[in-house]
């Protein structure tokens, strides 16, 4: 299946995306007329930043037969369609460019690139891009001990792309066992930065409530609250909130 990076599309191009992560690169950089629908996911204010913009279109369930209505060109995925939903999306006439999900922040750039030439204009890719090279080059030459925490002490694990954003803002995320904040450590051993994630604090919840343990409330003077959900997918959303942490802990 040819990349999108090596072909042109037509001015008729219609992309529908079924991933929440795709959601954010065609959002940021398709014209209006352009989209033919985005995830359901991406419309809830719960889950992303982006949810007025993607209002404006059809939702869809992230599966094909929810978007042929809406008779897309293109099919937009990350991470894996699944070689049956590639197969049934041919046979339709819709061609599929499917992202790879970032383990870096290099895969960001080079999923913005793919999606700026899939809409026939590499140069849409060149603000954000521009950005992230500002961050790198700018980047503190110290970077502050920090344990990014979400519900229940989650924190990161494996996934680099997150820490690598992280860096960036001149943060270092410890290394956690298990990729977990556990309040033993927080007692004997705090970080400089606990980094709270907000994604869904609004909601009661056994996760939420870990909050509310005194010893996490005793780090308050250290917490720094984050945007949840530009984390989910550590994608281009991020550029903007690394760039307000780094104003806000440097």
């Amino acid at each position: 299946m040819p990349g999108f990076a090596s072909i042109s599309i037509a001015n008729a191009l219609k992309i529908a995306s079924v991933n929440l992560c795709a959601d954010e690169y065609l959002l940021m950089l398709a014209r209006p007329d352009e989209i033919a629908s985005v995830t359901r996911l991406a419309q809830d204010p719960l889950e992303s930043t982006l949810w007025r913009k993607a209002r404006h279109y059809p939702a869809n369930r992230g599966s094909l037969e929810t978007i042929v209505g809406t008779r897309p060109s293109w099919l937009l995925t990350m991470g894996g369609s699944g070689k049956s939903t590639a197969l049934i999306a041919r046979r339709l006439g819709i061609r599929t460019l499917d992202l790879p999900a970032p383990t870096d922040i290099a895969t960001v750039e080079a999923n913005l690139r793919s999606v700026a030439a899939a809409l026939g204009d590499a140069s849409r890719a060149e603000p954000l891009l521009r950005q992230i090279a500002h961050l790198r080059a700018t980047s503190p030459a110290k970077s502050t001990d920090t344990m990014l925490v979400s519900g229940g002490g989650t924190s990161v694990g494996a996934w680099s792309a997150v820490k690598e954003w992280m860096r960036l803002a001149g943060l270092s995320q410890r290394q956690l066992p298990g990729g977990k904040v556990t309040l033993e450590t927080l007692l004997t051993a705090p970080p400089a930065i606990l980094l709270r994630s907000d994604y869904r604090s609004g909601q009661m919840s056994a996760g939420q409530g870990w909050f509310d343990h005194p010893i996490v409330r005793h780090l308050a003077k250290r917490t720094e609250v984050t945007d949840g959900r530009v984390w989910t997918c550590a994608g281009p959303l991020m550029v903007a909130e690394i760039e307000r942490l780094k104003r806000a802990t440097q």
